[in-house]
Order: C-alpha cells, then sequence, then structure tokens
C-alpha cells in the first residue's frame, strides 16, 4: 500500500468552518471575511490591487533583503533550475518583487502609486503557532512618496484596519516606532557597535558572535536573557542621528498625536531586513507568547536603486495573516458565520425542476442559498438545514407546489410560524430572508 500523501510540514490546508481538525487553524470563514475587510480598507485609502509571481531570482532577494539576514543565510527555499540553469526561490517576502515590478515596467513614470498585495510567502522555519513554512501575508506600499506625511498615513490606515477588525488598540495591540536615520548614520552607529560588542565578545552567544561583523543590528534584537543587560547598554543609534532624521520622525510623531494614536518609541526595534531607513514601526500584542509581532515596516528609500532602478523613496508593511486571524480568535472577536440565508428542503426529487426556479431567483434578488441534495428523509433534510446555519428553510412540499407555494420555515426563531410564499412573485418576499 502507498504511504498516505499529507501536505508538507509547516505547510497548512485552510478548510471550511465545517470541517473537524485538530489543529488550532483559521478556516475559510474569517479568512475571507479578513480579505473582504482589507480590500475595503485599502480602496477607502486609495491603494490599488497588484499580483506579482511567488517564484523569483534569487538575487533578488540576496541584493534586496541582504545576504547576512538570517532569512537569505537559513530560511529560503531556492534551487537551480534543471531547464535552464536559473537560480530561483520560492519568495520570502513581498515588497522585494513589488519592488522589482516596478522597475521592469517603469510603473512609477506617471507618479507615484500606492499598492497592496496578498498572496503566499515562503520560509524554512521551525512551525510553531502563528508561524509557518508556508503563510500567507498581507503587503502594503506607498511607492515615490519621500515625506513623513505619508510614513503616518500608512500607520493610521492599520489603526482603521484594526477597527474594522474589531482589535481594540492598547490593549489587543500596540504600536512601536523607532528610526534607523539614513545609511551613513547607520553605518556610524554600526561602527560604535561593533568596537562595544567586539569588547564584550565573551558575553555573546553564538548567533550574536556570527552577526558581529555581517549584521551587528541584528544583535539589538536578540531574545536571549542572558544577553539583555549587555544589550541595553550597547551604542545607541538615536546619538547617531542627524538633524534631518530627528526632523522625519518627529513629523511622524507629531500627525500621530493629533490622531490620538498613542505609540511607545523603541530604540530597539531594527526590524529584520537590511534594506530599511528612517522611520520603522511594529504593532505588538501580548496575547500570542513570547512572538508578539503582529505586523511591521518601514521605509526603505534605498532599495529602488539597489535592485537597479532610480533612486525612489518608498514606505510599506508587512502581515502575517495567519497570525493575525489567530490573534483575532485569541481575543473572541466576533466574525461574521458563512451561513446561508435560506436553506432548501426537497421532500420530493420531483419538485427540483420549480425548486430551482424559485431558488435562483432568490439568489438573483442577492440571497445566499443552499440547495439539499442526494435525497434522504424530510427529518435528514431538517437536520443538515439547521446545521448549515441558514436562517431560513423553504420546504417545496407536494401540496404547497400545486398551489403555486412554498412553505417558508423560520429555523432561528422557535416563535415564529411557518408562512406560505407564491412562487410567481419571489422578488417581493425575498428581502425578507436575508439574514440581518
Amino acid at each position: 500500500m502507498a504511504d498516505k500523501l499529507v501536505a508538507v510540514k509547516g505547510m497548512n490546508d485552510i478548510l471550511p468552518g465545517s470541517v473537524p481538525r485538530k489543529d488550532k487553524l483559521p478556516d475559510s470563514a474569517i479568512w475571507r471575511w479578513f480579505e473582504r475587510t482589507v480590500d475595503t480598507v485599502m480602496a477607502r485609502h486609495g491603494y490599488q490591487h497588484l499580483l506579482t509571481p511567488i517564484v523569483e531570482p534569487t538575487p533578488l532577494f540576496v541584493r534586496g533583503i541582504g545576504e547576512a539576514t538570517d532569512i537569505v543565510e537559513k530560511e529560503m527555499y531556492s534551487w537551480k533550475d534543471a531547464m535552464n540553469g536559473d537560480a530561483l526561490t520560492l519568495r520570502p517576502e513581498i515588497t522585494a518583487g513589488i519592488v522589482r515590478a516596478m522597475i521592469e515596467h517603469n510603473a512609477l513614470y506617471n507618479g507615484p502609486l500606492r499598492v497592496w498585495s496578498i498572496g503566499p510567502v515562503f520560509r524554512h522555519e521551525r512551525p510553531q503557532k502563528g508561524r509557518y513554512r508556508q503563510f500567507y501575508q498581507l503587503d502594503v506600499e506607498a511607492l515615490g512618496f519621500a515625506g513623513p506625511d505619508v510614513d503616518a498615513e500608512l500607520i493610521l490606515m492599520l489603526r482603521s484596519l484594526w477597527q474594522a477588525l474589531g482589535l481594540q488598540i492598547g490593549t489587543d495591540v500596540r504600536l512601536e516606532l523607532n528610526s534607523l536615520g539614513q545609511p551613513a548614520e547607520r553605518a556610524a552607529h554600526r561602527a560604535a557597535l561593533v568596537a562595544y560588542f567586539t569588547q564584550h565578545a565573551d558575553q555573546l552567544d553564538e548567533d550574536s558572535q556570527r552577526r558581529l561583523h555581517t549584521n551587528p543590528l541584528r544583535i539589538l534584537d536578540t531574545k536571549n536573557p542572558a544577553m539583555q543587560a549587555l544589550v541595553e547598554a550597547a551604542p545607541k543609534l538615536a546619538d547617531h542621528l542627524g538633524e534631518a532624521s530627528r526632523a522625519h520622525l518627529a513629523a511622524v510623531c507629531a500627525v500621530l498625536d493629533a490622531a490620538g494614536l498613542p505609540y511607545r518609541i523603541n530604540p530597539r526595534l531594527v526590524r529584520g531586513l537590511d534594506y530599511y531607513n528612517l522611520t520603522v514601526f511594529e504593532w505588538v500584542t501580548d496575547q500570542l507568547g513570547s512572538q508578539g509581532t503582529v505586523c511591521g515596516g518601514g521605509r526603505y528609500d534605498g532599495l529602488f536603486e539597489q535592485l537597479g532602478g532610480k533612486p525612489t523613496p518608498a514606505i510599506g508593511f508587512g502581515l502575517g495573516i495567519e497570525r493575525l486571524l489567530l490573534l483575532l480568535q485569541e481575543i473572541g472577536v466576533p466574525v461574521p458565520g458563512a451561513s446561508p440565508d435560506v436553506y432548501a428542503v426537497l421532500p420530493d426529487a420531483a419538485a427540483l425542476p420549480q425548486a430551482m426556479v424559485v431558488l435562483d431567483a432568490l439568489r438573483a434578488a442577492g440571497l445566499s442559498v443552499q440547495m439539499h441534495a442526494g435525497g434522504g428523509s424530510l427529518k435528514a433534510q431538517f437536520k443538515k438545514a439547521d446545521a448549515s446555519g441558514a436562517r431560513h428553510a423553504l420546504v417545496f412540499g407536494t401540496d404547497e407546489l400545486a398551489q403555486g407555494q412554498v412553505a417558508v420555515k423560520p429555523l432561528r426563531d422557535a416563535a415564529a410560524t411557518q408562512v406560505l410564499r407564491p412562487l410567481q412573485s419571489v422578488a417581493d418576499w425575498a428581502p425578507a430572508l436575508r439574514t440581518a
């Protein structure tokens, strides 16, 4: 007997809520509700949708993300195409691919763009709650905008998204901010960090020793408890920021203050990708254990040039969808169900032609209608109707049909009584069946 085929470790199926499963993963109903909510929020802020390939040239990420990052060093799914010898990678994030597309198609020729995308990304990490080897990301980018006004707008747009999803600002999610300054300022800070950590090399763990000369900024993001005092005493990037970088952050903060959005300046916030400068931010939570980041992003004014394009200012963020949906489930945010408005019960298969005409008319009137299929007793059909979550059952009984009528039976209100409705005027009574 052949081995049972299962999904690749760390890559999950998103199933309907009616399908029981042992693992705690978001079902397709909450997933679709999230996508619809995102679509609404993005449209209100003038962001356009785009899609890029999930497979990109490997050099795109080596050059864009940074050769010394954990993603490039440890986590990318990369291979050489056996047919033409190309070095290819399953994208570990979406931003670099969007920038590549903008450059390739000269997409900013007519001016800046606000864009967003949703799709799968791949990282060979240790699977854990909310972190998988294939996960889905919402990626939002404002391209060609240099000022702190767009930085603040992007952050406030996320507040709008949290509110639309039912999250409480300050309780469920909190905003943290920092400035990474400009390349020259980061270089001066980097030199100071290397000198400092070299003096205390005996206190560094294996990862930090490796990062000391390749990516010392990442040492500041260590979760090792034994290194916290050392890291707290390290040189601060804020001490190396010039007047313009300080003014940029101050302008962002002024807008957030005016909008009444609380935040914390976190000098250790560095983000995991090399391409960031100036404003960086994270939305964090205490509801998901030690891995508290829900969403993160920042400004990356040098990435276009780094990937062969013209110098172009840009800012964006990435959001792990499964992680966010787990947060919504964890705190019990009510999610609109995917239940139909109406469930059609057919005691006699001969009623199908008449019933189908009525069901099509109901759907044309905007109702969600599920038809029972496969026959079965009246009792069994009503059991299915109740389990569907529908508000009403339509019973196409032989006697009712002979009179040109269908019985409408309420399923969620025990006090409500069954009524008969004429088959010839479906549009007149259909609105009363719509789920509130």
